[in-house]
């Protein structure tokens, strides 16, 4: 069998099918014989994918092999755990893989690691309770287990940096122990100590750095040893320096690193070799953003690289080269790249392509003319591959109108400019094309005075003959139609097109057809359904469908049955299906237990389940519809390779090239600056040429003023903005970041079993409550101190603030160099202020936090207090005078930021605050895009000898707006069968809860959730997030484990509160 499962594998590698050999391999697996079930989990792992219904089959193997203690049985195991296991099949491993990170093999602890990266990234809320057995990985005494948990350190620190700014000491440690190359000689490439793990290390480092000047100071010194030691000139050298670079220009910033990766970025972009010149390129459009003026230094290679034979490189220079478009620059970066768009064939550079040229052209379009001429030729350049945003939000510009009130000008100009398109008559346009120019003249075809509508009319009749136009461009034409036929009395057009399609074979034409006939025969119907200009008009809609009553009675009294909601078709269809079960069997539930009417996947207080599995119900119908499809892909690789063609090199010229539906740019370029005469003199015509280029590209970048960076905050005014008439509401995002600030842990060293402590540094205060509140004994809120950040420059002063992070080694030993911090890196305490705010008498009575410090100068002090009320959370600010004088014109104003809503105004105004007196204002919060937590920032200044501004932060967490949720039993069933998004979860019970009883009472004082019932081991509660959304838990007890199960309308609330439910069962 093993030799048979061998070949199976090469045919299934050579593209034949092998379905049914899959079994087998399963089978296979699951032999004593070690080189037998290595063979079969090879062949698994090949054959399967997460959502194949065989996998099923291989739960239980996988669970015996990883209670083996034979290692290679561990490991394989380990291995198809990581590859193939879907979330769903998470709680049936996962302890076990928690346990193997304890294990005495350095191997089974590296791959216990990497299974664990691979669940955070399927399922991050399922193991965010083990985050402190991270940290001992990377502690681990083996290097190869410390290199694998930075892969879910990387991932964690993207999604929230400032929960792990406690461990920078530690990152940097480890690099300087690395770069010194006190790893084994094992871990060496081409004589280069450990490269990946300095990549990952720098990465990391550029997070925790960004904005940070503490965090940024540990770095610097480790950082110019990096760039100083990656002198081999090899490849995996060049990508260290290339890391090195982004890193440097992301953290704050210091003036000596800059200029050494400038100087890096000018030995790349200079460099003869491709891979090298490509490097460079993409520094460059990384740092251009923080040094403009390193663009003006390179500018001439920039320009060769515009015609570099390589279409990689040309593509790296047109994204360069769109960061540093401005107002002025833009008629010529515009151009090139639409001469790039029209002698390329691949489809993800015409896509990407075409969104930057139409971004571009809407935000500094010179004049009316250029831009309708610009986008016409990005839809006819682009084709169809067009991304339908782009002609989604040209119409909406159109339609929506700008601030200026010049919205007919270019409508008029666009109405112009197809009608001259569509008197070509042999021409081909792509079909989004034509279902714009449709729309266009359809809606302001009148602006056109000039112009006879039976003249359009007749140009779109022409269209529908076309044998290239497809069905839904049609449509789109028929609709113009019938708009201009609203506004005319009679046509003979009209009357011609609906005798010619009535009787079409199209279905949607016909339907058109006809009611455009039945429209003209009422004009005043007509003219009231099809208004000028009414396309951003809001519309009333019967969501209740009320006048469908009478047809529905109707339907039912003929016995028609009756429609069951979409939650209800979905219980339905999941009752049928079988689902996987963790619970020993001897453990299920009495079939007297489950006597509810409803079958299958029933409500809690029904006391009947289907599944402990974890996951999304709405999911669990649709595993095979998620697949890979290869059907009618088209395959761009010949025997050759994929070989672009070779560019037919023309001579330059000053004007542009015009696009290929006739003068569709016809904006020329103004005149470059005259060169000087002694410049002239010595250079040649090509070299006068590509100055003259440069002149035009880069110009704006050499001085302040009219700079405008793609990415930073843009100080010039937009040539098109929008005039908003639609009225857009906003939902509670799908995602929950499931992110949660880490306390600082012991840490044993990465080559002895010696810890040493980290200090959490951080500046933090952590609040405590002197009433029950809705987070207390769950999350510690941090506020954060924050210094005020400077806009980046290219060069500044390199003294910053001296306060550090405090750090210790994670080595230790002999021959291990230790990095112990120095007495003055410690952080300077603020000091405290004699005032001390108070809580008026009205607030008193809710539950509240302690009064802590914000911020603080040597003038004025900023205190904040969180208080609990039934529908907001209201965060109380004190402003306080510490000088003999009184501050005048003290403005508080807090972020707009997209998880929090502010009730009320986010600014709050003291035109005076006396001598040491304390002012203060409160305001509602509520939370608008459900994460574990937040941070709301603000700024307060005030006007004393001088204008002063702080900057302060504030940590918000879920707990803070959610609120218990009174029900009956009755309507809690009714409710769990009405919500979809779904989460499960198992966790271990400690000792001291070892009853339902009492871990319902934790999770209730704890969480402040509603205990609606409790019907022998089972318990059911409810809670809500501010103001409305609903969230059920059902709990189960059996063999020393806590089943939870949550439901809620908002996908990313369950996977929050079960995060607080692991944290607090722990805790306890």
């Amino acid at each position: 069998m093993k030799e048979c499962m061998v070949r199976l594998i090469y045919c299934e590698m050579l593209g034949y099918e092998s379905s049914f050999g899959y079994i087998h391999a399963i089978k296979l697996a699951q032999q004593g014989n070690l080189l037998e079930k290595r063979v079969g989990y090879l062949a698994v792992s090949l054959f399967l994918h997460e959502n194949h219904e065989l996998l099923l089959l291989l739960v239980n193997t996988v669970v015996k092999d990883l209670q083996s203690t034979n290692l290679v049985e561990v490991c394989m195991a380990l291995t198809v755990v990581s590859q193939i296991f879907p979330r769903e099949m998470i709680p049936a491993v996962l302890p076990l893989i928690e346990d193997k990170l304890q294990h005495s093999k350095e191997i089974i602890r590296r791959k216990a690691v990497q299974a664990l990266y691979k669940f955070y990234l399927i399922a991050p809320n399922q193991v965010q309770h083990i985050h402190d057995k991270f940290r001992k990985a990377l502690c681990d005494r083996d290097a190869g287990v410390m290199a694998a948990s930075l892969h879910i350190y990387l991932q964690m620190i993207k999604e929230n940096s400032s929960g792990y700014k406690d461990l920078t000491g530690s990152f940097v440690t480890i690099l300087k122990q690395v770069v010194g190359g006190k790893l084994s000689a094992d871990f060496n490439y081409h004589s280069v100590p450990a490269p990946w793990l300095q990549i990952q290390l720098l990465r990391i480092l550029g997070l925790l750095g960004k904005d940070d000047p503490r965090t940024s100071e540990l770095m610097y010194d480790v950082l110019d040893e990096s760039l100083r030691r990656a002198e081999i000139n090899h490849n995996i050298t060049y990508a260290i320096l290339f890391e090195c670079v982004q890193t440097i220009y992301t953290i704050y910033p210091k003036s000596e690193l800059l200029e050494k990766a400038a100087k890096c970025i000018g030995k790349f972009v200079l460099s003869p070799k491709i891979n090298l010149k490509y490097l460079g390129l993409k520094a460059l459009t990384y740092v251009i953003q923080q040094d403009p003026n390193l663009a003006l230094q390179h500018q001439m290679t920039i320009i060769e690289c515009l015609d570099h034979s390589d279409p990689i490189i040309k593509r790296e220079t047109l994204e360069l080269l769109y960061r540093i478009t401005n107002g002025q620059n833009v008629i010529v970066i515009v151009q090139k790249m639409l001469d790039y768009l029209k002698e390329s064939k691949e489809e993800y550079a015409i896509i990407n392509l075409v969104g930057k040229i139409a971004e571009l052209a809407e935000k500094y379009a010179p004049s009316n003319e250029w831009f309708i001429q610009t986008m016409n030729a990005v839809f006819s350049v682009g084709g169809d591959v067009v991304h339908s945003d782009i002609p989604n939000n040209f119409l909406r510009l159109l339609a929506e109108g700008f601030d200026d009130g010049e919205e007919d000008q270019l409508r008029m100009y666009a109405v112009q400019s197809y009608l001259t398109l569509l008197e070509e008559e042999d021409k081909l346009y792509p079909q989004k094309f034509l279902q714009v120019m449709s729309w266009v003249l359809g809606e302001y075809f009148s602006l056109v005075t000039d112009v006879d509508p039976e003249v359009i009319l007749t140009k779109l009749h022409s269209l529908l003959k076309k044998t290239f136009v497809t069905s839904e461009t049609k449509a789109w034409i028929m609709a113009a139609v019938t708009k201009i036929a609203s506004h005319t009395s009679c046509s003979k057009t009209v009357d011609e097109l609906i005798q010619e399609f009535s009787s079409s074979l199209d279905t949607c034409l016909r339907q058109y057809a006809f009611e455009l006939k039945h429209l003209c025969e009422d004009k005043a119907l007509m003219k009231s359904l099809l208004p000028f200009d009414a396309s951003c008009t809001d519309l009333v809609v019967d969501a209740s469908l009320s006048f469908l009553d009478g047809f529905v009675a109707e339907g039912l009294g003929h016995g028609a049955a009756p429609y069951k909601p979409h939650h209800q078709r979905q219980e339905e269809k999941l009752s049928q299906e079988k689902a996987l079960n963790f619970e020993p069997y001897g453990l299920s539930f009495a079939s007297s237990v489950s006597s509810s009417g409803v079958t299958g996947r029933q409500s809690p207080t029904g006391l009947s389940f289907g599944s402990d599995t974890s996951g999304n119900s709405a999911e669990m119908g649709h595993k095979e519809t998620n697949t890979l499809k290869l059907e009618g892909v088209r395959k761009l690789w010949g025997k050759e390779g994929y070989l672009p063609k070779k560019e037919n090199k023309t001579g330059k010229g000053n004007e542009p090239q015009t696009v290929p539906c006739g003068s569709l740019l016809a904006g020329q370029v103004g005149e470059p600056p005259a060169l000087q005469p002694d410049q002239g003199a010595s250079l040649s015509e090509e070299d006068k040429e590509k100055q003259q280029l440069a002149s035009t590209l880069f110009i704006g970048l050499g001085s302040s003023a009219g700079v405008s960076l793609m990415g930073k905050a843009d100080t010039a005014t937009q040539k098109f903005r929008r005039k908003s008439k639609i009225n857009e509401t906003q939902q509670l995002s799908e995602e929950a970041s499931g992110l949660q600030n880490s306390a600082a842990s012991d840490f044993g060293p990465l080559l002895d079993t010696v810890p040493i402590n980290v200090e959490d540094s951080e500046g933090s205060m952590h609040t405590g409550l002197r009433k029950t509140s809705p987070s207390s004994d769950i999350v510690e809120d941090n506020l954060a101190f924050e210094t005020p950040q400077s806009l980046r420059k290219s060069m500044l002063d390199d003294r910053l603030s001296p306060n550090r992070l405090s750090q210790s080694s994670l080595f230790a030993g002999s021959n291990i160099e230790i990095f112990q911090p120095s007495p003055s890196a410690q952080c300077e305490s603020a000091s405290e202020t004699p005032l001390v705010p108070s809580l008026p008498e009205q607030l008193e009575e809710l539950p509240h936090s302690e009064v802590v410090g914000l911020c603080q100068s040597d003038a004025l002090a900023l205190h904040l207090c969180k208080a609990w009320t039934d529908d907001s959370l209201l965060l109380i600010v004190f402003v306080s005078n510490k000088t003999t004088s009184a501050l005048c014109a003290v403005n508080l104003v807090f972020e707009e930021t997209e998880h929090f809503q502010i009730l009320e105004s986010a600014t709050s105004q003291f035109p005076v605050i006396e001598a040491q007196s304390v002012e203060h204002c409160q305001k509602g919060m509520r939370m608008n895009k459900v994460c574990t937590q937040a941070i709301l920032s603000g700024s307060v200044s005030y006007q004393s000898e001088t204008e002063t501004r702080l900057e302060f932060s504030v940590t918000l967490s879920l707990m803070d707006f959610i609120r218990p949720m009174e029900m009956t039993t009755e309507d809690f069933g009714k409710l769990w069968l009405s919500l979809s998004n779904d989460v499960k979860q198992n966790i271990k019970m400690s000792s001291c809860q070892n009853s339902l009883s009492a871990a319902l009472d934790t999770l209730q004082q704890k969480l402040k959730l509603h205990r609606v019932d409790i019907i022998g081991n089972e318990g059911i509660l409810a809670c809500q997030l501010l103001p409305s959304v609903p969230c059920l838990l059902h709990c189960r007890t059996h063999s020393g484990m806590l089943a939870l199960w949550f439901r809620s309308p908002c996908a990313a609330l369950p996977d929050g509160l079960l995060y607080q439910c692991q944290k607090v069962m722990e805790e306890s």
